[in-house]
């Protein structure tokens, strides 16, 4: 690590902490986040999602939420000319009464204080221009601006340490006095027994609501700050009937000491957490496996904002910042796009200002499995325009992101920056913040309609475990797989094992990935028995009435540019060969082909969902524009073409089961090519068995029989 990390004279010494404890709890994190493991049991919860948050990332949020806030009530303060990170774009002034002191800052995920303690530095800055001294000044910011909640005691405790060497950095005697920060650990309610509510001295009411928030407090270890509580509680009177029971000098056999000791606590907890602030700023924890607990709370209390834990403090957030306020975040972008997060998107763009945002590149922080965006919310209803920029073409982690965004504040005509009016993004559907869709391409949404309009979509098969039930074709006997099947009826008449399947594959445009085949025997009898012990199905058997129907379609994973690919009929679709069918006339097939395999698909795709699965929900959101009959014929016959070029081209391989010849010997003297067949000649009568040294040709010649019909075609007479 640089030395500099180290030196508090240059502001390393609370980034220091964070990693160092990021990496102590490295180990723990990857055996707890592993790929294959279920819901995280809530003593694993602090490990799974203690993320430290990059400097510049903090100070962008920071910059950009309180900065800004300050700078709406002196626009020309040189405190502006100190933010580093705060991007270009309006600032409303305010002529409301300003006092430094009242200011709230709040991180409700706060780990090891990395956020608070930027925001000390920047609350300084505030306060020297008040003219504050910075002695006196230092203490105001510890007892009335910053606040914090955290349900990780260890990094609650790096976080106190933190923000204790923060203000002992201004005021040397700070130490030696009682100054306690406004920060806090959830802890879980004791028992609240009968033996202690008789020791209060307090009316019913009051008696009610301190059981009403041990209550609400049961399973605060796993829950934290997202807790709901009412706003009506009396804070006040819970203290004074807890306070003389807590300091009683006779020590209870009951506990009731300190049972009222962690009551205190958790009212302290709980008036931070009901309390509005001016600034919510925090780097949410990322957990989408939850545990019952966890998932049920959510679900009761967060239903539309319940796919992942970051999206739930995205909502909570916002609603913990006053009017005007600021709420600035670091999450995954999966948010901005996807079907799963469509309602809290609705329910942002209708309610609140996204004041700022940045995307970063798909890789870029290596500290997390996923892409991540930062920005910042800003609670007020309005149609201002926001800032958006957009780095995904930038490549080479956190350091070369924070150059990009340092190159668009000196110089906002970079093409990276985007300057856009949020409600554009409610007239495409599935509203993605597509910051960078040009007005003819929205126009295209209002005036097209969406591919839905002339396709059914659909998902398929889901066996279950396909290690046992399929196949790449080359494997099973060739003559047992059913090539041509149009219907479940003709399948079973057939009575054929094997049939084609359509399981996505590599980028492949038009034509082709037709590598597996699927048990399928007696209409999936063995897929459709597959069982748990219970008795109760593995394999889920969607939509068979579109099995064996043609279709077009692409694969889930669409790292890249977006292929659609034309499947003849005959083939049973999984949940990962992404389909869509017909019920129209065929010719709107070429029509639909085409535009999906166009350049401005590409650009359209990757502006409703730039994530790595393009789900069927995006595609059916597509806009076609139809046209005339002249331009249909041509693009009929340009389709056409692109489909037959692919399909030679997939057929002439040995792993297409339709491959006659190799492309170069279609070029070769007839002389040659009557080697050729005498080799299939020779071949063709030796039995290749599973010990027999040609095992390996057993692929190359599994439809020998077509390389006799290729030597007619020269007129060899099959031989």
């Amino acid at each position: 690590m640089p030395r500099d990390d180290f030196d508090v004279e240059k502001e390393g010494q609370v980034e220091i902490i964070g990693w160092l404890y990021q990496y102590y709890n490295e180990e723990p994190h990857d055996q707890v986040v592993n790929i294959n493991g279920g819901p995280v049991k809530t003593d694993d919860i602090p490990a799974a999602t203690q993320l430290f948050t990059t400097d510049w990332v903090v100070r962008y949020m920071v910059d950009n939420s309180l900065g800004k806030k300050y700078l709406e009530h002196y626009p020309d303060s040189p405190v502006k000319g100190k933010l580093k990170y705060l991007l270009p774009g309006d600032i409303t002034p305010d002529q409301s009464d300003f006092d430094i002191t009242r200011i709230q800052v709040m991180d409700n995920a706060m780990g090891s204080g990395h956020i608070l303690a930027y925001a000390f530095d920047v609350l300084m800055t505030m306060y020297e221009d008040q003219g504050y001294a910075k002695r006196e000044a230092a203490n105001s910011i510890i007892q009335n601006n910053l606040f914090g909640l955290e349900i990780d005691r260890r990094a609650f405790q790096l976080s106190y340490f933190s923000l204790m060497m923060k203000l002992r950095r201004y005021d040397r005697q700070a130490l030696n006095r009682s100054v306690m920060p406004n920060i806090h650990v959830s802890i879980a309610a004791p028992a609240v027994t009968e033996e202690f509510l008789h020791s209060l001295k307090a009316s019913s009411e009051v008696i009610d609501e301190i059981q009403d928030i041990a209550a609400h407090f049961m399973d605060a270890k796993t829950l934290g700050s997202i807790i709901e509580l009412p706003a009506n509680y009396d804070y006040a009177g819970m203290r004074n009937a807890l306070e003389p029971v807590a300091t009683a000098q006779k020590i209870s056999l009951f506990g009731n000491q300190q049972i009222a000791q962690q009551l205190l606590e958790i009212i302290a907890t709980a008036e931070t957490m009901t309390q509005r602030y001016d600034v919510v700023v925090t780097n949410p924890p990322y957990l989408n496996k939850m545990n019952s607990t966890l998932k049920k709370y959510v679900k009761k209390h967060y239903k539309d904002y319940s796919a992942d834990l970051f999206s739930v403090f995205i909502w909570h957030n916002i609603n913990m910042t006053k009017v005007n306020g600021y709420a600035g975040y670091m999450t995954p972008f999966v948010w901005m796009f996807i079907k799963s997060y469509e309602k809290l998107r609705t329910a942002l763009l209708s309610n609140v200002k996204i004041d700022s945002l940045i995307q970063l590149e798909y890789s870029a922080f290596e500290e997390a499995t996923v892409p991540i965006n930062t920005f910042v919310l800003k609670n007020t209803k309005n149609d201002e325009t926001g800032t958006y920029l957009r780095l995904s073409d930038f490549k080479g982690g956190m350091m070369i992101q924070a150059e990009k965004v340092q190159e668009a504040i000196a110089d906002p005509g970079v093409k990276y920056l985007y300057r856009t009016n949020q409600t554009n993004f409610g007239k495409i559907p599935g509203s993605p913040i597509a910051y960078w869709a040009s007005q003819q391409l929205i126009r295209d949404f209002e005036t097209g309609r969406p591919l839905s309009n002339f396709v059914d979509p659909r998902q398929g098969l889901a066996t279950a475990d396909n290690n046992r039930f399929l196949r790449q074709w080359f494997e099973v006997a060739y003559s047992s797989i059913k090539f041509d099947a149009r219907s479940i009826e003709e399948s079973i008449s057939s009575r054929k094992k094997w049939f084609p399947y359509n399981k996505g594959g590599a980028y492949r445009k038009w034509y082709g990935n037709y590598d597996y085949v699927v048990n399928w025997k007696n209409d999936g009898y063995e897929i459709k028995h597959f069982t748990f012990p219970n008795g109760k199905q593995r394999s889920v058997v969607r939509n068979p009435d579109y099995y064996f129907r043609e279709a077009i379609t692409w694969s889930d994973i669409t790292s890249g540019s977006f292929a659609a690919r034309y499947r003849l009929p005959g083939s049973i679709h999984d949940v990962t060969g992404m389909s869509i069918f017909f019920n129209r006339a065929k010719s709107n097939i070429h029509e639909i082909l085409a535009a999906l395999n166009s350049r401005v698909a590409n650009e359209i795709f990757s502006m409703i969902n730039p994530t790595m699965h393009l789900q069927i929900g995006n595609v059916t959101n597509f806009p076609v524009l139809e046209v005339g009959a002249e331009k249909d014929v041509k693009m009929k016959e340009l389709v056409n073409s692109s489909i037959t070029q692919s399909r030679a081209e997939w057929n002439s391989f040995e792993t297409s089961w339709d491959f006659l010849l190799h492309p170069i010997l279609r070029y070769i003297a007839e002389h040659t090519v009557l080697v050729i067949c005498h080799i299939h000649r020779r071949i063709s009568k030796i039995r290749v068995t599973a010990k027999h040294p040609f095992k390996k040709l057993a692929t190359w010649w599994h439809k020998i029989q077509n390389v006799p019909k290729k030597c007619q075609t020269f007129g060899l007479g099959g031989h």
